[in-house]
């Protein structure tokens, strides 16, 4: 009782000492703080980063995210200057009370998973100078009332799913130099008034449903560097000639805009250095006037551009790529476009003039290393005369699109010297050799560079962005980059401390909060070349890792600050306190409790070939599971792309917490996969269960899944022939679960999504959540043909009787598979908009009308081929069990077809071995082709099979 009661005195007075220390100190506006409380009150915070919201004043007790001004003239008041809340794992939706915030400069929303619409409230907040939401699933229209942010410098909306047209009142944001809207699902006509936006320079806005017509008088905004359209639909119109009087562009990208007309005169744009017109409609001869000399990228590909190789190509001396292929264009191949440039050993020059109909090579035919010339596909392949011209006229997989790495370091220092935790790493440019210290980690990404290839600037990057940072060079280490859709270029960067005189192996945390606020105020100088940046994340490990970015509020009276310093002390002493006896005392025997259960269950798991990975492995992997390191999704949960220490890179399974397994049925399902090896399944390479966490680790496949490149949005294409050979490769798969696993196992998750490709299109079966192990042998030694279970699976790829009978069998995984061969025939999902896949092909077939389905993509066929495919994928999909092929029927029928394709697309049935399409075809007298563009067709056409690269 004595205790209690000393407690209740102590609790009394530390709330006298706060309301003393509140009473002598200014306060954020009552508005402001209300409208705080309902922000927190709309969000979903499942990693508690705003725990600290509610507790004491949003300015004085530094409120997690909020930035506070120091001014306290006018009401007396503080104000919340910014709201900075990227990547905190943030759902939900975004209280209208956001317009309350009436002092608010920045507001960072980035990288969470914020539904909903837009505030329009938003739109009364005058100071605004940042409003960045990319990175979300918001959704609805954009606000009219956005356009009254008159002083507005960015407008990061990107990547969520905003609809409708873009408000005509933007024009009114007289101070926006970045409007970023790409990836939505804008529509409607480009408001031709933004063009009265004086100070713009960026304006993105690829990747939407847009239409009507090109604006003519964007050419009249003074500051443009980039304008950026890709892949809208502009019905027809024309690139207006006014485009090429623009001032200051350097890149334009007009790709798949559904853009005819002639190819305007870009030569007076003196600072040109991108030019993307491909995939559209376009007619004519190329312009032959001189393009700016700084041009890096010049792809007019997949056009039906006539005429010859302007001259003046030859006579640009930065250029990386030239695409030209899929056009009408005549006459020779220049050589002296290599001939007359001079290369660094870092430089790279692609020039893709693939199925046009060059006759002749003018000059020698002996381009350098660093160049890469593709002919095939033009009638000068078919001229054996000429020397070497073969050696340009096969097919190439094109770039591996893995991570690069560019720790090179070849100095050998001793182990022993830095810590092996992970945290530590010798700093590879250190003047002082084996220096070893902690890095910062941090994930940006050039959201638009003026350039194809990026070794040559990767120098000229390291100094703009140490001289930036004010850092020395030696200080950034770029450890991996990846190109990515758009394309953009992701990094992951390493910035370590100075070298002082004390060696100081760590940054101060002042140091490490001046470099975080250089990234969030978006303050690095402008460049044309490297265009506009985002900051992914900014990871603090190690010693780092309890860095609180606790904004201090300035311009407290020094005592009022003393007061809430010790109150708020006093406040978490007694919070401590009170939690410590009131939790402490639950939990503990029932955390040991669990531990020691946990700890006796994982002692059994030592399997070979598989490793049991740590929590902070996986953390340093996927940079904190960092939202731009994922590749996927499913309904197991997220999968994230991640390097391990050696360096191998690695696709991390993460299950979210209301998919976690129960902890033995967790790994039983490890035990399974660890004992599943074979060349088309894919490779478990270890498991983490730590911290209330389950993942899983597999190989990492660069490729990424089937259904990605059956998309109708996938600006690449398979042929005919790499889909059967990825068809057999998935069977071979399936098959070894059916008869060679011990005990046999049904997936029951066959899809096209989880059909995998490694970096050579080689088809590997993945995700075995919802596979189960197929009954023990009976007496008479035969596997009982089912398994009864609650039926899981994917709608539209679900045999008919084990949704009917609850009994899964191998013929069950027979019919998925059936349905994704239907998918790579068709390139279309198994149900969309009410149609099933499976019904519409058999329809087709029926009545004679199959080739009229036929995916569009593959190029030419031979329609024999085509005939047994489709043949064997309906069998595949016949209703009743008992009529469908088994596995190995399957897998003979795809050998069987294999063998019958001509030399010129064979393709071997061993999954492993590499496939060719060398120029055009030429059937034989026993085949007949039939070109997929023909609704019909002939009985033979004559075409040319289109080459694919890795994405």
């Amino acid at each position: 009782m004595i205790c209690r009661m000393r407690l209740g005195v102590c609790i009394l007075a530390l709330c006298l000492c706060l309301c003393l220390a509140a009473a002598a100190s200014p306060i954020t506006h009552p508005s402001e703080v209300s409208a705080l409380r309902a922000v927190k009150k709309q969000l979903v915070d499942p990693k508690k980063n705003l725990r600290n919201w509610g507790k004491g004043d949003p300015c004085t007790a530094n409120w997690t995210g909020i930035l506070c001004t120091n001014d306290l003239g006018g009401d007396g008041y503080l104000h919340v200057q910014e709201l900075q809340l990227l990547n905190m794992n943030l759902s939900g939706t975004l209280a209208p009370e956001l317009g309350q915030l009436s002092r608010l400069r920045i507001l960072d929303f980035m990288w969470n998973e914020l539904t909903g619409t837009i505030p329009k409230e938003i739109g009364r907040i005058s100071p605004l100078r940042l409003l960045l939401l990319n990175g979300n699933k918001l959704f609805g229209s954009l606000p009219d009332e956005l356009g009254y942010l008159s002083n507005l410098n960015r407008l990061q909306l990107d990547q969520n799913n905003i609809s409708g047209p873009i408000p005509k009142t933007f024009v009114n944001m007289s101070s926006v130099r970045h409007l970023h809207l790409n990836n939505n699902s804008l529509s409607g006509q480009i408001p031709p008034e933004l063009s009265q936006i004086p100070t713009l320079i960026h304006l993105l806005l690829d990747n939407n449903n847009l239409s009507g017509y090109l604006p003519p008088e964007f050419s009249n905004l003074p500051e443009l560097r980039i304008l950026q359209l890709d892949n809208n639909d502009f019905g027809g119109s024309v690139i207006p000639a006014s485009y090429g009087n623009f001032s200051r562009l350097v890149k334009l990208s007009l790709r798949n805009c559904g853009l005819r007309g002639a190819v305007p005169d870009l030569s007076k744009i003196s600072n040109l250095t991108y030019l993307d017109l491909s995939q559209n409609h376009l007619t004519g001869p190329i312009q032959r006037n001189k393009l700016s000399n700084n041009m890096t990228t010049i792809d007019l590909s997949d056009n039906q551009l006539n005429g010859t190789i302007p001259a003046s190509f030859s006579d640009l001396p930065s250029l990386q790529t030239l695409c030209l292929e899929n056009n009408f264009l005549t006459g020779t191949v220049p050589t002296d476009i290599w001939q007359n440039m001079t290369f660094s050993t870092s430089a790279r020059l692609k020039l893709d003039f693939r199925n046009n109909s060059f006759s002749s090579i003018q000059g020698h035919l002996n381009p350098p290393v660093n160049v890469t010339l593709r002919l095939e596909g033009n009638p000068v392949c078919e001229n054996a005369n000429l020397l070497n011209v073969s050696l340009f006229c096969g097919s190439e997989s094109g770039e591996d699109k893995m991570l690069t790495n560019l720790n090179n370091s070849t100095v050998k220092c001793p182990i022993q010297a830095c810590p092996r935790d992970g945290y530590y790493e010798y700093v590879p440019a250190s003047p002082l050799p084996c220096f070893c210290a902690a890095p910062l980690r941090i994930g940006y990404r050039l959201k638009s560079p003026s350039f194809s290839y990026f070794p040559p600037y990767i120098h000229p990057f390291e100094v703009y962005l140490t001289s930036s940072l004010n850092l020395s060079r030696y200080q950034l280490s770029i450890d991996t980059y990846s190109w990515e859709k758009g394309p953009r270029l992701r990094m992951y960067l390493k910035l370590f401390p100075s070298i002082t005189e004390n060696h100081s192996s760590t940054f101060n945390v002042s140091e490490v909060e001046r470099i975080r606020r250089k990234y969030l105020s978006w303050t690095f100088p402008g460049n044309s070349l490297f265009g506009p940046y985002e900051l992914l994340n900014f990871t603090l490990l190690g010693p780092y890792a309890d860095i609180k970015f606790e904004e201090k509020t300035k311009g407290i009276r020094k005592g009022g600050l003393v007061a809430v310093v010790v109150g708020g002390a006093a406040f978490a002493v007694s919070v401590s306190v009170i939690v410590t006896i009131l939790i402490t005392r639950r939990h503990d025997g029932q955390r040991r409790a669990m531990s020691r259960k946990r700890l006796s269950e994982k002692v059994s798991m030592k399997l070979d070939g598989v490793k049991d990975f740590t929590f902070k492995e996986m953390t340093l992997a996927t940079d904190n599971f960092n939202s731009s390191s994922q590749v996927g999704q499913g309904g197991y949960g997220k999968v994230y792309g991640g390097t391990l220490p050696d360096k191998t890179v690695v696709a991390i399974k993460r299950a979210e917490e209301g998919s976690l397994q129960g902890q033995r049925e967790f790994l039983t399902e490890i035990k399974l996969l660890s004992r599943l090896h074979h060349r088309n399944l894919v490779s478990l390479v270890g498991y983490c269960d730590e911290e209330g966490e389950q993942m899983l680790v597999y190989e990492f496949m660069p490729n990424g899944t089937l259904r990605d490149w059956l998309s109708a949005k996938s600006k690449e294409s398979l042929t005919f022939g790499m889909r059967l050979r990825i068809a057999l490769g998935s069977a071979k798969g399936i098959l070894y679960l059916h008869t060679e696993a011990n005990p046999p196992v049904f997936h029951r998750d066959i899809k096209a999504s989880n059909i995998l490709l490694d970096s050579k299109f080689n088809a590997k079966v993945a995700d075995f959540g919802l596979s189960r192990l197929a009954p023990a042998l009976e007496d008479e030694g035969t596997v009982p043909d089912h398994v009864s279970t609650v039926v899981r699976g994917t709608p539209g790829y679900l045999d008919p009787e084990y949704f009917l009978t609850h009994k899964v069998t191998d013929k069950s995984d027979v019919y998925s598979l059936g349905v994704v061969f239907l998918e790579m025939l068709t390139g279309k999902r198994p149900i969309s908009h009410g149609r099933n896949i499976v019904r519409e092909v058999n329809t087709a077939h029926q009545s004679g009308m199959m080739f009229s389905v036929i995916d569009s993509r593959m190029g030419c066929y031979p329609s024999e081929c085509i005939e047994r495919f489709v043949g064997l994928a309906l069998s595949c999909c016949q209703d009743k069990t008992e009529n469908r092929p088994s596995m190995s029927d399957v897998v003979r029928e795809l050998e069987c077809i294999l063998k019958m394709m001509p030399e010129t697309e064979s393709v071997s049935s061993d999954s492993g071995s590499s496939y060719s399409n060398s120029g055009k075809l030429l059937p034989p007298s026993s085949t007949s082709f039939v070109s997929s563009s023909n609704v019909l067709g002939s009985d033979l056409v004559s075409g040319v099979v289109p080459s694919i690269t890795p994405r």
